[in-house]
């Protein structure tokens, strides 16, 4: 099984997608004028129906909730409801294997910290060079718990490959932690094929699905992973993250509660007050998607509770498709300014990767890429990307790292030809 295979099939590359309408409703865009927003892997814009949300809830019931007037009734039914749609959008098999709080990394802190409390004999965690460092430091953190640390290294190609997980793992495995896409390289991890090498040897694996997260359906029950986090602000919602998780494993973690707080799922994990109005973003967020689902489906009216799962996922089905395009047409503009592609780079692997692109240009620092393009109106960025594992494995240095630029599905072919005259003129200039 292939990474396409692995997430779903996508529509027909080539479908009509509607770009243009979809960006006006992005109220962002309008206000930046020719700006172009090519750094969304960093965080994606908005659309009005989440600023909407946030700003009903910040002025009609900006409350605690769990009292018994009306203000705070409506915010633990808005927290039930965000729950119900979050769970729909990822397929969870019920709402309270989803949790709320600040973000991914602060997720992958909490469930790192409670396995440490449960290593025994399985004390074996197995983590990958090409990971955000959250995904990373997170469980190397462990080792003073009594982890062995075991390394999954990505190949030449930048992609995590099963048969390199296989003989890795051991009777000592307890975890495997990996991403589902490559913050940096755009590249999909087959997830299904290493669950089901990872449960074949009695451990659990945990899946990074903040990147992948704006790209593609995301469906934990066909990757039969038993951890995934998330973070909102990358799928067009607030500053926010989500875990979801199988309520049996919830329920067996140790965590940090209250003593008022029972001892199940998801109250056992959301530590403190979150932020109410961000979560209500997100409700909005998978809201905006299964309207689009439905109406790229030719449905009318709004998405429901029984219809939201299949109409998110024609919408993401639909958004890989013209994310191709945008690809394609990425990376032939790259090769002719003579960029470095670092990861995938052939035209027939499209479908293993997402618009997001590292790239050099030879001879000319990360930093001048990123300071023309601003000068030009296009917001990229350069760094490590918080991957300097993976930079190492690059041949690059941590402190000048690569050029990014990530695209979403609302953007453009122009937008694109816009940052190639900029490289363009780059590479001419010197």
């Amino acid at each position: 099984m292939n990474a396409q295979a692995a997430i779903g099939q996508a529509a027909p590359v080539g479908a009509e997608f509607p770009a243009d309408a979809l960006r006006a409703q992005f109220p962002a865009l309008e206000r930046a004028g020719p700006f172009i927003f090519f750094d969304n892997a960093a965080g994606a814009q908005i659309p009005r129906l989440v600023l909407e949300a946030v700003n009903t809830h910040l002025l009609d019931h900006n409350v605690q909730r769990g009292g018994r007037y009306p203000q705070t009734l409506a915010v633990d039914a808005m927290i039930a409801r965000s729950r119900a749609s979050v769970a729909a959008f990822v397929n969870a098999r019920r709402p309270e294997e989803v949790a709320f709080g600040l973000n991914a990394t602060s997720f992958i802190r909490l469930i790192s910290l409670a396995i440490g409390q449960t290593l025994g004999v399985r004390n074996e965690i197995i983590v990958t060079d090409l990971d955000h460092e959250a995904n990373v430091a997170t469980w190397l953190a462990l080792e003073r718990m009594g982890a062995r640390i075991v390394w999954w290294k990505m190949r030449a190609d930048g992609c995590l490959h099963a048969e390199d997980l296989a003989p890795l793992l051991t009777p000592r495995t307890r975890l495997v932690a990996c991403t589902l896409t490559s913050n940096a390289l755009g590249s999909i991890t087959n997830a299904r094929a290493a669950a089901d090498l990872t449960h074949a040897a009695g451990a659990e694996i945990f899946l990074d699905s903040v990147h992948y997260g704006p790209h593609g359906p995301i469906d934990v029950q066909a990757f039969d992973c038993d951890y995934l986090v998330c973070s909102g602000y990358k799928i067009f919602a607030p500053h926010m993250g989500f875990l979801w998780g199988r309520y049996e494993l919830l329920e067996r973690l140790p965590t940090f509660r209250e003593d008022f707080i029972p001892d199940v799922p998801p109250g056992k994990i959301e530590a403190g007050t979150f932020a109410y109005e961000n979560v209500s973003g997100m409700d909005a967020a998978v809201g905006y998607l299964g309207r689009l689902g439905r109406t790229l489906a030719g449905r009318s009216g709004a998405p429901d509770a029984h219809s939201l799962r299949e109409d998110a996922r024609v919408a993401m089905n639909a958004i890989r498709s013209y994310e191709q395009l945008l690809t394609l047409e990425t990376a032939r503009v790259l090769r002719e300014s003579g960029a470095m592609i670092y990861g995938i780079d052939a035209d027939a692997r499209v479908a293993e990767r997402v618009p997001t692109f590292c790239f050099n240009l030879a001879g000319i620092s990360p930093a001048r890429v990123t300071e023309a393009a601003a000068r030009a109106d296009i917001g990229i960025r350069d760094g490590h990307m918080y991957a300097p594992r993976l930079m190492h494995r690059l041949g690059l240095s941590p402190q000048t790292g690569v050029v990014r630029v990530s695209l979403v599905h609302y953007n453009t072919m122009a937008e694109i030809h816009r940052l190639g005259n900029v490289l363009a003129e780059l590479r001419r200039t010197g």
